[in-house]
Formats: C-alpha cells, structure tokens, sequence
C-alpha cells in the first residue's frame, strides 16, 4: 500500500478502534456484541485484527446471475461494468422542466437500460415514482424489474419484512427458494449514515440479504465540509471506517456473504452547502475507493457519470467525462449513476441518459486501446499511398472503416444545414432514444410466472393496477 493509502487505512483503523460506529438496532446490536465485538452503549468498536479478519472472509469475486447468462456480471479484479441512475425523485426534461418522476418514467428507463449493450444490470430505485403509493413502490418496481428485463438486478434496501417480500419475489421468479439462494441474484445497495452509524434499514437490509445468501454493497456517502470533514483525505478515513465497518457486519451476519465496498465519498458546495458531485474532488474520492476497495481484495463500486448540472449542457458533458474517465481508468468494478444523472443525484434525464451513453461509448473506446499486427500497421498500405493511391478508396479503409474508428450516435461532425447546433443534438439525442425504445423486446418468461407473482402481490394486499404494463 502506498503512503496516501497507509495513511487512509491507518486513520480508519484508529477511528474503529477508538471511536467505533453507532448501531441503531437493539437486536442486532446485541447479536453483534455477543459475537465478540467490544460495545459501549448503542456503539460497537472493532480491532483492527477483528477487521483484518472479518474482511478476509468476503469474497474477492462475486458473481451475479442474470436469467440471461450473457449478462452475468463477476465483479471484482479489474473488470468493470456501468449501472445507470439510481434514487432519483425527478425528472428534468430536454428543457429543464422538473417533474415528479411516475411509474411510466421508471418502465422507460427499464426498457432503456435494457436494450442498450452498455450494461448488465438492470432494476432497482431507477427512478422514484410519485404515482404509486409508497409502501407498495419497491414491491411493484421489481415486479417489473423482473418482467422487464433478463439482466442482472439491483434490488432495493428497507425493513426486515419489506426485504423479505423482495426476495420472496425473487425466489418465485427463480424457482424457488433454495434455488434463489443458492446462487447470487440480486444486488441491494445499502447506506451507512455518516458520521459513524448504522440505521435500521441498512441492518435489517444487510441482515435478509446475508439470510437469503444474497450480495449487497455497503455504500457510505460522506459529504466533505457538510457530514464528514471538509478535507477529502480526513472524509475518505471516515468513509472508509464505515465501509470496512459494514463489511464486518455482513460476515458477523453470516461468513462468507458476498459483499461490495462501496464508498461514495462527495464533495459540498460550500456557497450552498449543497452535495457535490460534478468537482475534481469527487473523482478524486472515486478513485482512492477503487485504490482501497483493491487493497482489501474486495470488489469495489464507486464514481459513476454524475453531474451537478441541471441541465444537458457543457457543464454535463464535461463533469461527467471527468468522472467516468477516472471510475474507468481505475477499473471500478461497478459505476453505478453512470447515466441519466442531473442535479447532484436530484433528478433523471433522458437526454442526459442518452449523451452519458455516448460518453461511456467513447471512454471504452479509449480504454481498449488499438492493434498492432500487420494488417493494422498497414506498411504496404502506406507504400501505396507514397505511390499515389488514396487511402480513402483503398480496400484495407473499405474493409476497416465501419470497425476501427469511433462512430458517434450522438455527436454531430457534418454541416448544420440551416439548423441550429442545439435543434441538430436535439434531433439526434431524440433519434438515439426512439432507436432504444424501438429495440426493446420483453424478455421470454416461465409459464404462468406472472401470474405467480400477481397472485403473491395480491396476498399482501398489493395491488398490480395501472403498474402491469
């Protein structure tokens, strides 16, 4: 480990140790103490030996299943894969209007992030619908999730027996519980509430998931300057702390379950006391995540494709850029909010979905660098080009040039044509997104599988309605 790192962890371990991590639970709280960790209190303290050798006990390779195994995902080492959007409560539209988000929003986004190749994974809080009551919410999002989509899921963190309806759906949707169980399926995210605590929902969410044998990532989001110190170095060892400290608990839970270090370190405005998420800071928070996450041997989550812009504009394109580039180049295994986001995680776009498309597109372009066999050096190629034969016409161009350039969908490099720039991005932002749209097929499904699910919705007094779509 490097010095910066050292420092970091060396901080994390003191902070455990002497200052240890609040937990808001009786119950498992006292579980957690008889299972020999020192409690003071509602605070639990861990040994840096305790910590060593509860991490050790993860998993450094997790993979998830899809009901399409082309979309597995195996998280950990130097892959990566994007996740898009997640949380938000609205929706800014290609003039920045905001609305409230509604059911139809979330099942756009599903059928999006489905028929784009960028991801594996699909589901979870993609959006927050304001349309459906909000106890039944989760329950009728991964319903749809899961008739949506045969990718990989995101599931949604909340109280014990909200949990539990949500892989009690999962199970009915992958034959049965000891199937379900026995491998990884779903991916729940879950927050530390900075500084230095654990809620309810993040334990009893951490609890159902490590009973179901179900992964989940332990992300703490400390704000630098508003819930952590302003310093990133003294808000990374607080972040940290916390994560190291949720990864314990889930193999106090139950040894061996599947767990993502996800720290999601940010930055505050300090004109506004607002979250930041579009500064250099951030990304520099992203990418000591993915140096320590690969310390620890853990699979890692962080950065994403975020932006405090309220609009798709420069400033979006250009903060976005940023962060994905560092998430990618430090190969962060899992970049959730790595499309659609606006607003510091305030609201959905669209159009901003569409354009993060085109950035993760170039960015993977980047990141796979080029060929150097003999067709690609191309030295006869370039004889005949001295001899006055045009490169543009040449057979090895014909054969080569849908594959080796980069080929925008979104950017614009010809004539405007008495179009304005904005009325020509626009109108191929639209374009993109009507071509998603259009691709989109509803994935094959078990006979009688909905109904299954319906009927089981129905029992807890949860009704399918205008959500069957």
């Amino acid at each position: 480990m490097n010095s910066p790192l050292s420092s970091i962890h060396e901080a994390s371990m003191s902070i455990l140790e002497t200052l240890g991590v609040r937990i808001h639970h009786p119950e498992l709280l006292e579980m957690l103490s008889d299972r020999g960790i020192r409690r003071d209190g509602d605070t639990l303290f861990f040994t840096r030996t305790q910590v060593e050798s509860l991490i050790a006990s993860a998993p450094s390779e997790i993979r998830l299943h899809a009901p399409n195994p082309a979309y597995d995902m195996v998280l950990g080492g130097d892959r990566t894969y994007y996740g898009a959007g997640y949380g938000c409560p609205s929706i800014l539209d290609g003039e920045g209007v905001r609305r409230s988000t509604t059911f139809e929003d979330y099942l756009t986004f599903l059928k999006l992030v489905e028929s784009s190749p960028a991801f594996c994974l699909n589901g979870g809080v993609l959006v927050q619908p304001s349309d459906i009551t909000p106890e039944h919410s989760f329950p009728l999002m991964l319903r749809a999730a899961i008739l949506h989509s045969e990718k990989c899921l995101m599931g949604m963190p909340g109280h014990r027996r909200e949990v539990e309806i949500l892989m009690e759906m999962m199970a009915i949707a992958r034959g049965g519980k000891d199937a379900f169980k026995a491998k990884p399926q779903i991916l729940t995210l879950v927050n530390a509430t900075s500084p230095l605590q654990f809620d309810s929902i993040a334990l009893e969410t951490m609890e159902v998931c490590a009973r179901y044998r179900q992964p989940v990532i332990i992300s703490p989001g400390p704000i630098a300057g508003a819930t952590g110190p302003v310093t990133l170095a003294g808000n990374l060892a607080m972040g940290n702390a916390e994560a190291l400290a949720g990864v314990a608990i889930t193999q106090l839970l139950r040894e061996g379950t599947p767990v993502v270090y996800g720290l999601q370190a940010t930055t505050a405005d300090m004109a506004t006391g607002g979250v930041s998420i579009g500064s250099p800071g951030f990304s520099l928070e992203a990418m000591t995540t993915a140096r320590l996450a690969k310390r620890y041997g853990l699979p890692c989550r962080g950065g994403g494709g975020g932006t405090d812009a309220c609009c798709v504009n420069a400033q979006s394109g250009y903060e976005s850029m940023m962060s994905l580039m560092v998430s990618r180049r430090e190969k962060v295994n899992l970049m959730l909010h790595s499309a659609g986001i606006l607003d510091a995680y305030g609201a959905m776009s669209v159009e901003k979905f569409i354009t993060d498309l085109e950035v993760i597109s170039m960015v993977e372009y980047l990141e796979g660098g080029y060929e150097t066999a003999t067709d690609d050096l191309a030295v006869s190629v370039i004889e005949q080009g001295v001899d006055g034969v045009p490169f543009l016409a040449h057979p090895h161009t014909l054969k080569n040039c849908r594959t080796t350039p980069w080929i925008p969908s979104v950017s614009w490099r010809g004539p405007l044509k008495g179009r304005t720039g904005k009325e020509v991005f626009d109108h191929r932002i639209d374009a993109a997104r009507d071509r998603l749209l259009s691709a989109y097929k509803p994935p094959h499904h078990e006979p009688n599988r909905q109904n299954q699910l319906d009927t089981f919705l129905e029992s807890l007094g949860i009704p399918v309605g205008h959500t069957a779509g």
